[in-house]
């Protein structure tokens, strides 16, 4: 009991802040899947692939408050 009260207080930490926080994640593998000239493998091993066929993936964590409110009013922008 004794070690599992420091893991308790660290996930509910952790669920605090996760709850104040937004987690982007972006890849480019639908945009290079949409290009035909990225469906074929370079002919050599170690040949470099072209800049717009590299799949790439990102994430970054923020915890900046950029969303709207929400307008329950039920009206729309030009009915006002």
């Amino acid at each position: 009991m004794r070690n599992a009260l420091p893991a308790l207080a660290c996930l509910a930490a952790s669920l605090t802040l996760a709850a104040c926080g937004t987690m982007r994640y972006e890849d480019t593998n639908a945009a290079v899947d949409a290009r035909p000239e990225c469906a074929s493998a370079p002919s050599q091993p170690n040949e470099p692939v072209a800049s717009w066929c590299e799949r790439t993936q990102s994430a970054s964590w923020s915890s900046e408050r950029d969303s709207q409110p929400v307008d329950f009013s039920g009206k729309d922008e030009d009915d006002r």
